[in-house]
């Protein structure tokens, strides 16, 4: 009953204070920064706090009220809002595609040029798999590896070679065609778990009402299916 009336209460009320957001750099340089004059024009008191970081962050330990994280979902102590599924394409400019060998499996990259990222924890590995089959791993001998996701496609869009990267990084690119997709019946990833786009809160019986407010106003924004996967 106190839950009901506390839920019932907040409904007349307007989400005020502060919210300090976390999220991973690129992502939210592109999806999450974007939508924040909106937001506080529907929220005018409002007042928000945005790290970007692609550093582990723990809700409990660290100063942070809801984090946008990329990932497989496995802390049972966080409470989770799933918007969609990460995925991910094997893509190249159109001129660097004219200007080289036809790429028609996974195997013909060791003969091509890579661009590489590498974060924290190494290298990204490039994985495939045909319909139905298993997660392949392919070694290829990168051009250029950068723990910069920026530096990476300014370089391909310039026809430097081949990268595998998110939708939501690379998806205007390939609706506008200045990369194009690349061994596109193959599944593409950088690891063989779903990595799942998700907004993430410390586990309460009861949510507060900024958190709520901010995590439906992106799942508005976001849709269904994402708004970058259409």
């Amino acid at each position: 009953m106190n839950d009901a009336r506390k839920e019932l209460q907040d409904r007349t009320l307007e989400p005020t204070g502060l919210i300090r957001i976390n999220a991973p750099v690129f992502f939210g340089q592109r999806h999450i920064a974007p939508w924040l004059p909106e937001l506080s024009i529907r929220y005018p008191n409002l007042q928000i706090e945005l790290t970007l970081t692609d550093d582990f962050i723990d809700p409990h330990r660290d100063a942070t009220d809801v984090i946008f994280r990329i990932g497989a979902l496995t802390d049972s102590s966080l409470h989770a809002r799933v918007f969609g599924t990460q995925v991910y394409h094997l893509a190249a400019s159109p001129a660097y595609l004219k200007n080289n060998p036809k790429i028609t499996n996974p195997s013909a990259l060791k003969n091509h040029q890579c661009l590489i990222y590498k974060g924290s924890s190494g290298a990204n590995r490039w994985l495939f798999k045909a319909k139905n089959a298993s997660w392949a791993h392919y070694s290829v001998a990168p051009l250029l590896v950068s723990n910069n996701a920026d530096t990476l496609l300014t370089c391909a869009l310039k026809g430097m070679g081949l990268v595998l990267f998110p939708d939501w990084l690379i998806g205007e690119h390939l609706k506008a065609g200045t990369l194009v997709k690349v061994l596109p019946n193959y599944d593409a990833a950088i690891k063989t778990e779903p990595q799942q786009i998700a907004a993430i809160y410390p586990h309460t019986r009861y949510a507060p009402l900024n958190v709520r407010a901010l995590i439906d106003y992106f799942a508005d924004v976001f849709g269904e299916p994402l708004y970058w996967q259409q």
